[in-house]
């Protein structure tokens, strides 16, 4: 399948329930931050989690490389850049980075998403609405 040419920015802001006792941002936030910019670039381009769900359709996370390049701090404006990197019959890759607002990358990750039958929790194939809406965005 083609890849996107989508180029989201998503921004963040970090709050105190996101960061330890010296005030840096805890590891398993920036996931947090990442899966949010997913989602919001779905969004964007009218894909909608409560309809696919609804149709028994889910995006579960199947890989994930990450790197911690940087710590990021209590009330740091950050902006989450995501872009597919791969579409595949049943998966897509994207690639993230956080900024901040320097434009210095603070982590980044390679995140792999394999759409899945909710029920019977095995991989299908991304619906080609979907990939209609992914690979030939204006973004």
């Amino acid at each position: 399948m083609q890849d996107s040419q989508i180029h989201f920015e998503w921004p963040v802001t970090v709050y105190y329930e996101d960061t330890d006792a010296g005030g840096v941002v805890y590891h398993s936030n920036y996931l947090k931050y990442f899966e949010r910019a997913r989602t919001e670039l779905l969004r964007s381009v009218g894909v909608s989690q409560h309809t696919l769900l609804e149709q028994n359709i889910g995006f579960v996370v199947r890989h994930m490389d990450i790197d911690f390049l940087q710590g990021a701090r209590l009330d740091d404006h950050l902006t989450v850049k995501t872009e597919i990197a791969e579409t595949k019959k049943a998966s897509l890759t994207f690639c993230q980075e956080i900024v901040n607002p320097g434009g210095k990358t603070l982590c980044k990750a390679m995140v792999k998403v394999a759409c899945i039958d909710n029920e019977k929790m095995r991989p299908i194939a991304i619906p080609q609405s979907i990939v209609m809406e992914l690979t030939h965005s204006d973004r």
